[in-house]
């Protein structure tokens, strides 16, 4: 399974929605504190791109020329990118101290700011947990998450049957998987695919790991493939085909 060091590094890196909060400055609009771009440097700190005029610029730049140390914390929300009961997949929060990088912006117009991380914490499908500075600055993003959200809206469009077989894996769950309605995937990585199965009685997620995790498209497919094979297989069997 991933760690919680890479489950918050991908939150970071990848597309779910984010909001830098500084303490104490409260006089901005819906907006302006949501990052157009932000990356993760080799040492760990978090690069965060605003407009040159926004709050979060004029804080840092404030605070810097004052020689104080600005804290902040930076809230990301994962929502998943397919139609299923609770949508939000987990939450993050980095915090640290804000600096602006006077090096030439990015974008013109722009200005970037880097989040020096102190501490970390990730609450998602996986559990809550926190997570060093030095093991966030060594963790690597997942390798699927840059496609996870195409990837996923493609197994609940075109392959509804093959992840409602799925259900068939789940041990324990005889009863469940014979009335459920619907079989959605809800989450995708390196490790393997999370399936939230929806019937009258409510909802239940379902993990089906990878034999062994994947690096890239054809891997996936394969492993995809491995996977639908055994449900089948198993759904053939109960029905004594």
């Amino acid at each position: 399974m991933p760690s919680a060091a890479e489950r918050a590094r991908t939150l970071v890196e990848g597309n779910p929605s984010a909001v830098l909060v500084i303490p104490g400055l409260t006089t901005v609009l819906p907006g302006q504190m949501v990052p157009e771009m932000r990356s993760v440097g080799p040492e760990g700190d978090v690069f965060l791109l605003f407009p040159a005029d926004s709050p979060a610029v004029r804080a840092a730049t404030h605070a810097d020329a004052d020689a104080d140390e600005l804290t902040a914390v930076l809230e990301i929300t994962d929502v998943a990118p397919v139609s299923v009961p609770h949508r939000i997949r987990g939450r993050a929060w980095i915090a640290g101290w804000l600096t602006p990088v006077r090096d030439e912006p990015v974008v013109p117009g722009t200005a970037l700011l880097r989040l020096e991380v102190g501490e970390a914490s990730v609450d998602d499908l996986w559990g809550a947990e926190q997570v060093e500075p030095d093991e966030f600055a060594d963790a690597v993003a997942d390798p699927l998450a840059p496609h996870e959200s195409e990837l996923l809206q493609h197994l609940a469009s075109a392959h509804e049957d093959q992840v409602g077989w799925l259900c068939g894996l789940v041990g324990g769950r005889d009863a469940e998987c014979a009335g459920t309605r619907t079989a959605v995937p809800v989450a995708l990585d390196r490790f393997g695919l999370r399936v939230r199965f929806t019937d009258a009685d409510g909802t239940f997620d379902a993990r089906f790991d990878f034999p062994e995790p994947v690096r890239g498209h054809e891997e996936l497919h394969r492993a995809m493939h491995t996977l639908f094979d055994a449900a089948r297989a198993s759904a053939d069997d109960l029905h004594g085909a």
